[in-house]
């Protein structure tokens, strides 16, 4: 079969180099080998987070962690930041708990903004409030560091941020900006195979966590740090996704993040020319753009189906054709992973022919 690459937001190409890692000989979950696995990726999992704090591995997708973060910490009410299709689901998420939650709804294509958030949290009666950094459906990202600071008058109030399509292409300082649960998955900016999950947790949220009778045993935080403190996990991991990531750490460090991140931004700045240069138009507020992918909007009204057909059929690749209430009336293209100037110029080049005919 003929490989089509994949230029949406998630999964992401995946090299050979990374699936080799992936399939390397098991060895047993409880071992002194797995221990020293575990061990040797601690320090570049805190430097990526940038965090003293311990980081976890979940066979799971980020939702498992998402769920888990609602269960492990709110006790009284929770606040979910809406501003696309993740992050409108959290609300849902939180009720399907049995928690009492809140939505702090925007429209699509603007961001969460700070003055919102302590407009609602001044209210008060809330306990944790979950945000979605970069929402993956719109192509915003929301300004975390402003918003960190409007939770810093609210000291009482645990912040969970789910950084799926945003965690190694930009810098989210965890410790330095107070975030109480840091979250992301693998197949994202990590150009893993889906399926696992990674996230820390403050010290702030391990008590909380530890006051909390109903947050079950998967996810359960404080079983996660009893674990990590031995080189566990608590219960079977995916071994084959923790050598990947090992091999992917080694390329991050190797490139250096600066240079990663400094990437990110300029193969994102060479999708937004292409943008501008066709007539299509942003869906994102100015200003507000993630720098992992574009969401375009489909102000040409072309017939996104067909494009997509044609860039598998002609150069066996394809972007996505929008998702959720937007899907044909926005476009994304991901420049998350391992892209380079070359292969984002290359697919640009590819969407310019198949335009053009």
């Amino acid at each position: 079969m003929t490989h089509t690459k994949l230029f949406i937001p998630g999964p992401v190409e995946v090299s050979k180099k990374t699936f080799a890692a992936f399939c390397k000989p098991m060895i047993g979950h409880r071992s002194g080998d797995f221990k020293k696995l575990y061990a040797s990726i601690r320090p570049q999992l805190q430097q990526l987070f940038y965090t003293k704090q311990p980081v976890f591995l979940s066979t799971s997708s980020a939702w498992g962690v998402m769920e888990g973060s609602i269960r492990n910490l709110v006790a009284k009410k929770v606040l979910n930041c809406m501003c696309g299709a993740f992050s409108d689901k959290w609300l849902d998420v939180s009720k399907r708990c049995g928690k009492d939650a809140e939505a702090l709804q925007v429209e699509w294509g603007q961001p969460i903004r700070p003055e919102q958030l302590d407009e609602k949290l001044a209210g008060g009666g809330f306990d944790a409030v979950t945000l979605i950094h970069n929402e993956t459906s719109t192509g915003v990202m929301s300004p975390l560091r402003e918003i960190c600071e409007v939770m810093r008058k609210y000291p009482d109030v645990l912040l969970i941020v789910d950084s799926v399509s945003s965690f190694s292409a930009v810098p989210i300082p965890m410790d330095e900006l107070g975030i109480d649960v840091l979250l992301t998955g693998s197949q994202k900016a990590l150009a893993l195979p889906p399926g696992l999950a990674l996230f820390s947790v403050s010290e702030n949220a391990f008590a909380r966590a530890a006051t909390m009778k109903d947050r079950g045993y998967y996810f359960d935080f404080i079983e996660f740090k009893k674990n990590q403190e031995q080189d566990m996990t608590p219960s079977t991991p995916s071994i084959g996704h923790i050598y990947a990531l090992q091999s992917k750490l080694d390329d991050i460090f190797t490139e250096g993040l600066d240079a990663r991140f400094a990437r990110h931004e300029r193969l994102n700045g060479l999708v937004a020319d292409w943008v501008k240069r066709n007539g299509f138009e942003f869906f994102a507020a100015e200003g507000y753009r993630s720098k992992s992918l574009t969401c375009v909007k489909n102000n040409r009204e072309i017939d996104v189906q067909a494009l997509n057909t044609k860039l598998k059929e002609r150069y066996h690749c394809v972007i996505d054709g929008g998702y959720g209430k937007i899907k044909g009336k926005t476009f994304r293209i991901s420049n998350m992973g391992d892209e380079t100037d070359q292969t984002i110029s290359q697919l640009l080049g590819w969407l310019d022919d198949c335009l053009a005919q």
